[in-house]
Order: C-alpha cells, then sequence, then structure tokens
C-alpha cells in the first residue's frame, strides 16, 4: 500500500530525482519559464513554490534554505531580490502550468510549460486593469455629422 507517499518516482533514483528538480528549479529563476512534460512541470510546482515562499520571508535562514537547493549565490540573489518582491502580500500560486496542445515528437509525451505567475517586467494585474481600460472619447464622427448638416440648413435660410 503506498498509503501518505506524495510524488512521482519518474523511474529514477532519489538523487536523480532531486538534481534533476534542482537543475529545473534553476532553469526557471534564470528564464521565468520553461518547457517541460506536464508530469514534471507539476512536481517541479511544489520545488519553487517552496524557494518562493524562502524569498518571501527574506532572513538570513532562508536565504541559507534557498542555497541548500539553488547551490548559487546569484540565483539565490536573483530569487530574494527580483522573484520575492513580486510576490509580496500574496497567500500561493507563484507558478502557473500551461498544457501545450501537441506532444513532444519522439515518444508522445504531453508537454507543458511552467512559468512565474507573474512577470519580472510587468505590474501587478490589480494595478494594470485600471490602466488598461483608459475613458473612451466622445465619439467624433457622430458629433461632426450634425454640425456639417447645419451650416446647410443656414445657406437655405439666407436665400
Amino acid at each position: 500500500m503506498r498509503h501518505r507517499k506524495s510524488g512521482r518516482k519518474f523511474n529514477r533514483t532519489s538523487s536523480h530525482r532531486k538534481a534533476m528538480f534542482r537543475n529545473m528549479a534553476k532553469s526557471l529563476i534564470v528564464y521565468g519559464r520553461i518547457r517541460t512534460t506536464e508530469t514534471r512541470a507539476k512536481e517541479l510546482r511544489g520545488v519553487v513554490e517552496r524557494l518562493v515562499r524562502f524569498a518571501l520571508q527574506n532572513d538570513v535562514p532562508a536565504r541559507r534554505e534557498a542555497y541548500k537547493v539553488l547551490g548559487n549565490h546569484s540565483l539565490v540573489k536573483k530569487l530574494f531580490d527580483e522573484i520575492g518582491p513580486l510576490f509580496a502580500g500574496v497567500p500561493g500560486g507563484y507558478t502557473r502550468v500551461l498544457k501545450l496542445g501537441l506532444p513532444r515528437t519522439g515518444d508522445s509525451a504531453p508537454m507543458a510549460v511552467i512559468e512565474f505567475s507573474r512577470a519580472a517586467g510587468q505590474p501587478e494585474a490589480a494595478e494594470q486593469a485600471p490602466a488598461a481600460k483608459p475613458a473612451k472619447p466622445a465619439k467624433a464622427p457622430k458629433a461632426e455629422a450634425p454640425a456639417k448638416a447645419e451650416p446647410a440648413a443656414e445657406e437655405k435660410a439666407a436665400e
């Protein structure tokens, strides 16, 4: 029985699986989005969301825990200085998995893209929504049509 045994094995040893997810987490932090199989993307969510939670704590023990996974000071710095502030005040859902329509050519594995739910260069959705819909200007063509008709009426009255 496999009661309370979570996670997929991917037909790998535990050390190989751990290394695979570390490498994928590093790539996701560097590039912001990666393309992989659906099952790997779904399992990678847990690893990356844990790292983002460390970035939200933003203290020395959290940096040390993140370094244990990433093994690179520049990646830890990017995680804490760029990615962490994007999700300040957000309770969860730091990544999203988008399923791709076509399977992989070689083995027909279902593919997906995993990315951070907020991009580094874009403002938050709540701040962006009011700016995205400017006030509609008055429709000029309808206002001009009656204005052109009035001088014609004045000309008839003058004759």
